[in-house]
């Protein structure tokens, strides 16, 4: 099956950065779908950002625009989301998410189909 693996997160200052990455382990057939999720505690798993298979078509949150980049890179299966200009609100456990059903996911959660299991994201203010 498909595995989705997260890293780069960690502890950053305020107005930092960091920058995730998705790597794809395993077998997937045709184009697909990605995005990142988020989740704090407390509270449910909202919509990050989102891109497809060709990079074509992306998505961003409201609370993120201007201050995150995502992209990807298909010939090393890897899928990264830059963090710029990093808020104390941005705090949560980042997830990678992937579907190999459609080109584009956009931003509800059960348009993918392959979750990670999450890297932790801590902004210090």
């Amino acid at each position: 099956q498909v595995q989705l693996v997260e890293s780069g997160g960690g502890l950053v200052q305020a107005g930092g950065s960091l920058r995730l990455s998705c790597a794809v382990a395993g077998h997937t057939f045709g184009s697909y779908a990605m995005g990142w999720f988020r989740q704090a505690p407390g509270k449910e798993r909202e919509f990050v950002a989102a891109i497809s298979w060709s990079g074509s078509s992306t998505d961003y949150a409201d609370s993120v625009k201007g201050r995150f980049a995502i992209s990807r890179d298909n010939a090393k299966n890897t899928m990264y989301l830059q963090m710029n200009s990093l808020k104390p609100e941005d705090t949560a456990v980042y997830y990678c998410a992937a579907d190999n059903r459609r080109y584009y996911g956009g931003t509800g959660i059960y348009n993918y189909a392959y979750w990670g299991q999450g890297t932790q994201v801590t902004v210090s203010s």
